[in-house]
């Protein structure tokens, strides 16, 4: 398994050349990690040699040397150290680093890297600070409660890791200058009551004058503001409780 490869480039264009997606370009060149989100080495125990920085997420990464001679990367834990041993396996003991279902983890436990879809790989909990708790067990769901405080159920077959994604004070971090943001592959943001009525809704009118309507809009004028979940979907079914709205 390759562990490395170089990210390619699309600074946000589309296969005709358009901009599909603004603010993105002139990034550093980089490396893209393999990161093992599935965890699917299971009953083989692993080492960790190393505790990287990935300029591709906001966390840290760990390289695990597994005694069958497999080396892989894990996100970095709160917690792991050096030379710690990690597994993942359907009865492993719900230590940091560790993976397991989460029929295995007791209530209590803060969890990362939750799969969604059973054999899918972790979705839910990956960036650097995050972590679920697991709340309540109920007819092969486990009750979890997410960093947005959202209760959510989710099949009790599907793994996860136990511990808080590393890196805690990433949300502490200060860019200091614009050119930090175009390494980092950021183009500037405009207001967009700043452009003119072509570019995007909010635009137009004579001075400085507000956006012009009852409610901000993005730049494709889909509404921006509010609750946009669509009233249909399919996992409305799993969320129990909505989390909550900041209020500025």
């Amino acid at each position: 398994m390759k562990l490395k490869t170089i990210k390619k480039k699309h600074s946000g264009r589309d296969a005709q050349g358009h901009v599909a997606v603004r603010h993105q370009g002139g990034q550093h060149k980089r490396f893209m990690r393999s990161i093992d989100f599935r965890r699917d080495k299971r009953n083989v125990q692993g080492v960790v040699v190393s505790i990287e920085y990935d300029p591709n997420r906001s966390c840290d990464i760990a390289l695990i040397h597994y005694t069958d001679g497999d080396k892989r990367y894990i996100l970095a834990p709160e917690g792991l150290k050096l030379r710690d041993t990690v597994i993942a396996a359907d009865t492993a003991d719900p230590r940091v680093g560790n993976a397991l279902p989460l029929s295995q983890i007791p209530v209590g436990t803060f969890v990362h890297n939750i799969e969604l879809t059973p054999g899918k790989g972790g979705q839910l909990a990956r960036g650097a600070g995050t972590s679920a708790i697991i709340q309540a067990r109920e007819d092969g769901f486990i009750h979890l409660k997410l960093p947005s405080t959202e209760i959510r159920k989710v099949q009790e077959i599907g793994y996860a890791t136990v511990g808080q994604v590393g890196n805690i004070d990433w949300k502490n971090r200060v860019i200091g200058k614009a050119g930090r943001s175009r390494n980092m592959g950021i183009r500037p943001t405009v207001r967009g009551v700043a452009q003119n009525p072509r570019s995007h809704p909010h635009g137009g009118g004579e001075g400085r004058s507000g956006i012009g309507m009852p409610s901000p809009k993005t730049f494709a004028g889909q509404k921006a503001v509010g609750n946009t979940r669509n009233k249909k979907k399919f996992s409305n079914k799993y969320i129990l409780q909505r989390r909550k709205k900041k209020h500025s």
